[in-house]
């Protein structure tokens, strides 16, 4: 703990200076990441199960085991007309999850991914378009995860009831 809090006093100090690269800064933030997932203070990601339910206000996204990869299911709802229904597969691929919505698989984005946070990117493929409506869009929503259990992915529903990961 004291040799961590130095380094961090230390690059401070360089970075005041201006002195530390962005490199070197970003190094050293990568570095004390590794740092608190061996401490067990952050979850890591990598070894890390995404199936699960996940949320965020009125939205909501589930993550459940499929054949050769898992099923994923995602509702937004702004209410008026304005949301989003999609489901299609989810695959990890390194530090993210290669997402494919839709029953062509058209609306294909990799999300980031750190264990406890799922988010989407900011600009998806414009095939993403077809699986909302209204003003509603994929594009830069995150999720917190709720609960790591099959069962809850799999009770997951809809504004109109229906399963979202179910069978």
């Amino acid at each position: 703990m004291r040799r961590a809090g130095l380094a961090l006093l230390l690059l401070l100090a360089l970075a005041a200076c201006g002195g530390a690269s962005p490199d070197a800064m970003s190094n050293a933030s990568i570095d004390l990441e590794a740092a608190a997932v061996r401490r067990g203070l952050v979850r890591d990601p990598a070894s890390t199960a995404i199936l699960g339910a996940y949320a965020r206000g009125a939205d909501r996204l589930c993550i459940v085991p499929a054949d050769q990869e898992h099923r994923i299911g995602i509702v937004i709802d702004y209410g008026e007309g304005n949301g989003c229904r999609a489901i299609g597969q989810v695959r990890r691929i390194g530090e993210g999850l290669a997402v494919s919505l839709g029953a062509d698989g058209g609306c294909s984005f990799t999300a980031r991914y750190d264990g406890d946070r799922l988010a989407l990117p900011g600009a998806v493929p414009g095939a993403c378009r077809r699986l909302c409506t209204g003003r509603a869009a994929l594009a830069g929503t995150q999720f917190v995860r709720l609960g790591e259990s099959v069962a809850e992915g799999r009770a997951m529903r809809d504004p109109e009831g229906r399963a979202l990961c179910g069978e």
